[in-house]
């Protein structure tokens, strides 16, 4: 199973149980995820980990 599979299998949950209040959670997870990875090894990092 790809990594990728995991957001087909998220799509296919929320399709067929009609959770579709779970699509804003999933994206700002991932968006939050995303800068956290890719802010890590830069200038922004201090400020970004003191938010959390």
């Amino acid at each position: 199973m790809s990594k990728l599979a995991i957001f087909g299998e998220i799509w296919a949950f929320m399709r067929v149980r009609k959770k579709w209040w779970l699509f804003p959670i999933v994206i700002m997870l991932t968006f939050l995820g995303l800068v956290l990875v890719f802010a890590q090894g830069s200038a922004l990092a201090p400020f970004i980990y003191t938010i959390f």
